[in-house]
């Protein structure tokens, strides 16, 4: 385990960018997703965020952003220019959008729990997982109930599952299969239990990583525990890169405080989905 960078407060969201073979996180507090150039160059990619959380790039490569104080999911064009993706549902306001995957297709999903929000703002009555078809029509996918925290999600690598990480009740991991058109049935656990589940990430075996309480926590695809890659600060989320995507790169820090925030690094055997 190696640490590439500190000094932030709570660090969320990584992604790797292929093209340009960089790194970009968010930092909540900050409101700033910064981009790290390896080894362990750090700039900042954008300012005045409103928040960001989960980080990922459509089949554009263009980037998506959770944003949760804004209470939706952007796209920034190559020009810059940020627009909507998703900000509504039937005329509601989203509650505070986490974590983003992406199909080949172009179809995204993406968790929705109120974590950035008072219980008075939340206009919808449910906390859920949806889904944006390549035409942009906005469809929730799982309707779970106000005490339920949906977290992070991934997709298998023939993208016929789709994982999720519920944080509470329960501390699991969700399983759902993926129709031809997109859409999400056959719920089912997982996981049964992951201390504190958050951001998730899979290798090319269909290997789970959930950061959890304690480290990464490891499951191979029929549900068992291979074991845990222990970091030293709690970890919020992963994502593998690198050119031959065998790096784990870990964001971390003090949990619950927004504070001790971190990258990390680790090297594995088994190359990782971007």
């Amino acid at each position: 385990m190696e640490l590439v960078a500190d000094g932030f407060g709570r660090t969320e969201g990584p992604t790797w960018r292929m093209a340009e073979q960089t790194l970009l996180f968010s930092d909540i507090p900050a409101a700033t997703i910064y981009k790290l150039t390896p080894p362990d160059t750090i700039s900042v990619f954008r300012a005045d965020t409103g928040g960001t959380n989960g980080l990922d790039s459509d089949v554009d490569e263009l980037l998506l952003v959770a944003e949760h104080g804004n209470r939706r999911v952007s796209r920034t064009l190559s020009d810059g220019t940020i627009v909507d993706v998703a900000s509504e549902y039937r005329g509601d306001r989203l509650n505070s959008p986490n974590d983003i995957a992406v199909r080949s297709d172009g179809t995204i999903y993406f968790t929705d729990p109120p974590y950035f929000i008072d219980e008075a703002e939340q206009e919808l009555e449910f906390n859920g997982v949806f889904r944006v078809d390549p035409d942009g029509e906005l469809t929730a996918e799982w309707e779970g109930a106000k005490s339920t925290r949906p977290n992070g999600l991934v997709l298998s690598p023939d993208e016929s599952v789709v994982y999720v990480a519920q944080a509470d009740p329960g501390h699991l991991v969700m399983a759902f299969d993926v129709d031809p058109n997109g859409s999400l049935s056959g719920e089912r656990t997982f996981v049964d239990y992951v201390a504190f589940p958050d951001g998730m990430a899979m290798d090319t075996g269909g290997n789970l990583y959930v950061a959890a309480f304690g480290g990464v926590w490891v499951y191979d695809p029929e549900g068992n525990q291979w074991g845990i890659i222990e970091t030293p600060r709690n970890p919020f989320n992963c994502a593998f890169g690198g050119d031959d995507a065998r790096t784990l790169y870990i964001t971390a820090g003090h949990a619950p405080e927004y504070t001790g925030g971190a990258l990390y690094k680790v090297s594995l055997v088994h190359p990782g989905l971007h």
